[in-house]
């Protein structure tokens, strides 16, 4: 029976809910125990996931209102409705936020001997270095633009740092507008060279208005910043080029809507209202804050040589079977031919692991073809050097380059450019999906047949994210999953309407069908014999009907742990509803990003690995692949890292069924730091 019939009841809302993830990543920097330039850089990914926040999602609720349409969330609220509770939850937020940065981290780095000073702060030498600094590096890249009957009033570019500057004629009884706009190319924080002194850059700038505007009287000038629409709109189905259909989208992309427009608090009202008019933004969209604004910049500050304000450093690990006695590299598929290798990124090195096997595939003589697929990699990729070196060796290579992944279009874009020039054989994967699963499959001439060995993973191939980021993978020359990322492969790139597999699951033909079949299997198990049990690691539970299902289980009685990252739309303990599910969130130093399965399954412990959350676009809108775990040794691995996760001394944040997120303190001694163990436990095994 139904106990909870009102949405609001059922569901929490997925926007609030992304704003409290970004709430307890506003409460790592808080934490007075980390180091100061970690607190530091936690104040700068707050600000970045905000700005993408409001390019993305509140954007995208300003459409639905704009186009008049009435669709509610799942929870019952409609579009005006959620940008309401969305500014009265952000609001406090970014004032935190700012207050957290003038009143604790610039304090602290002071005492630590590292001062961020605004101009009135320098003394007379510091201010002729940072003019000396404007004449050589800034002035010959700004273009102030004036506003007057013959200059209309300037495009204003996504997330710049502007300052508006009102001035005068000296003999005249009216003032001019004009826009300057901060260079984002240059360092975000000046330091000088005598000191470890910082001067936000626009501090720079306005102290050398007169330069700019020679012979005018300079009023007054104020920092803003705008944020813009940057969700892109790409009918791929009936794009006839779609490289060049997403590039044209990118242009426009340019001139989308305001979203949001931050200023200083002193800015005055004659200003903001002429800049609201000019960029069409409501006072709703306005955040007034103490300066400087952008504290996303605050990654530049991060970046300075003092270890002793950050993280012990930590060296990823070499896979304990893929490490060799002297220095020649191991021979991956010889390791393979014997043993399934799980990964576990950054506690172990993905370059050592699945970069090397891409690597060994580009220049062993036997291997045929190389099939990848790429979502996001770094800027100077290893992976992507191994493709092409192959590909000019005479294989086979097939890259899968996902073009349409949000905020990556552009390098993708170049990426797959430089792969074709390379001779690769390039795809942009199905009509109307996005292909977000992690796949590379790898085919090897032997003595008595061909062998196809495959990495499966959680996350993307880009060694820098892979030292930061918390994934799973797995490599293995198993025989029925080559066969299975053969036709997976074939269904990306050609004519094949493949939809069942043996070893994967695979959206969105039967993801979420499995997904369905699962829990409700453990839900029968639990009505029979009380034995159901689900544990699901990820970044995001919010998908209605999955949600619906985990309901359904609770109520037959199945005890369900879920490790969730980011949104979560369920409600746990509610009384006739969800009192057997728990949810709690684990962040820290890594970004937690592995998505594992398990489902108890009557004693067979089913364990899944793979790239899909519990989101609607993951499920039906996306290829994505999860791969079902056979080999003991690794669901005894897997096993192992969720009872570590699911321990209750462990730090963390558990939701309750307000939707509200709070922070674990234990009655008795400190909590458990999983990162800090996960890197001891890598240590110890690699010693």
């Amino acid at each position: 029976m139904e106990t909870s019939s009102h949405p609001s009841e059922r569901y929490i809302n997925r926007e609030l809910s992304w704003l409290g993830f970004n709430a307890r990543v506003l409460a790592l920097a808080e934490d007075p125990r980390s180091p100061l330039l970690e607190r530091a850089k936690f104040l700068a990914i707050f600000a970045g996931n905000l700005d993408e926040f409001y390019m993305v999602r509140v954007a995208g609720l300003k459409r639905q209102l704009a186009a008049g349409l009435a669709r509610t969330s799942p929870d019952g609220l409609s579009p005006r409705e959620q940008l309401q509770h969305i500014g009265e939850m952000v609001l406090p937020l970014v004032e935190r936020h700012s207050a957290l940065f003038a009143e604790a981290i610039l304090p602290g780095l002071h005492d630590q001997g590292v001062h961020v000073r605004r101009w009135v702060e320098v003394d007379e030498i510091q201010r002729k270095e940072l003019d000396e600094f404007f004449t050589q590096r800034i002035f010959p890249v700004v273009t102030p633009l004036a506003v007057d009957p013959s200059h209309p009033f300037p495009y204003i570019s996504n997330l710049s740092l502007n300052l508006a500057v009102l001035v005068r004629e000296p003999d005249a009884n009216f003032t001019r507008f004009a826009r300057v706009k901060v260079p984002p190319l240059l360092p975000r924080f000046v330091e000088l060279t005598t000191d470890a002194v910082f001067v936000p850059l626009e501090d720079v700038i306005a102290a050398n208005l007169s330069k700019l505007f020679p012979g005018m009287e300079i009023l007054e000038h104020h920092a803003f910043r705008v944020t813009r629409n940057a969700d892109l709109e790409v009918d791929d189905d009936g794009a006839e080029d779609l490289l060049e259909a997403l590039e044209e989208e990118l242009r426009k992309r340019r001139f989308s809507p305001a979203v949001r427009l931050e200023c200083e608090k002193d800015m005055p009202e004659h200003v903001l209202e002429l800049l609201t008019r000019e960029l069409q933004i409501t006072p709703d969209d306005v955040h007034r804050l103490p300066g400087p604004l952008d504290l996303s910049g605050l990654w530049d500050l991060y970046g300075i040589d003092r270890a002793d304000l950050k993280d012990e450093p930590f060296s990823p690990v070499t896979h304990n079977l893929l490490s060799t006695s002297d220095d020649l590299p191991p021979d991956v598929f010889s390791v393979l031919k014997s043993h399934d290798l799980l990964l576990h990124h950054p506690y172990q090195s993905f370059t050592s692991s699945v970069q090397r096997f891409v690597e060994q595939a580009a220049n062993d003589p036997d291997v045929l073809a190389i099939k990848q697929t790429l979502y996001r990699t770094e800027g100077k990729s290893g992976i992507v050097d191994a493709l092409t070196e192959a590909a000019q060796a005479g294989k086979q290579v097939v890259v899968l380059v996902e073009i349409k992944a949000r905020f990556d279009e552009q390098a993708n874009i170049a990426w797959a450019r430089t792969l074709e020039r390379a001779g690769c054989h390039v795809v942009y994967g199905v009509a109307g999906l996005k292909t977000h699963c992690k796949l590379c499959l790898v085919v090897r001439q032997e003595a008595d047949r061909l062998r196809r060995y495959v990495h499966v993973g959680t996350g993307n191939y880009n060694a820098t994210t892979a030292r930061v980021y918390e994934d799973l993978g797995v490599l293995t020359s198993d025989d029925v999953l080559g066969a299975d990322v053969s036709d997976l492969f074939n269904f990306l790139t050609g004519y094949s309407r493949q939809t069942r597999f043996r070893r994967l699951v695979v959206a969105p033909h039967g993801l979420r069908q499995k997904f369905q079949k699962m829990i409700e299997g453990e839900a029968q198990r639990a009505h029979n014999d009380g034995t159901g049990r689900i544990i699901i690691k990820c970044n995001s539970v919010v998908d209605p009907a999955i949600i619906d299902t985990l309901y359904r289980a609770s109520r037959a009685g199945v005890q369900i742990d879920l490790i969730v990252r980011g949104m979560c739309a369920l409600r746990p303990g509610v009384e006739g509803l969800s009192e057997n599910i728990r949810v709690r969130s684990i962040l820290g130093r890594y970004l937690e990003h592995s998505r594992i399965f398990y489902f108890q399954n009557g004693g067979e412990d089913d364990y899944y690995i793979g790239s899909a959350d519990l989101m609607e676009r993951n499920l039906d809108r996306r290829v994505e692949a999860l791969l079902h775990i056979d080999d003991e040794a690794l669901k005894k691995q897997l096993k192992l890292l969720l009872d570590l996760l699911l321990s209750p001394a462990i730090c963390r944040w558990d939701l309750g069924s307000d939707g509200r997120w709070t922070p674990v303190s234990l009655a008795e001694g400190s909590p458990v730091d999983v990162q800090k163990r996960l890197m001891a436990k890598a240590l110890h095994e690699h010693a």
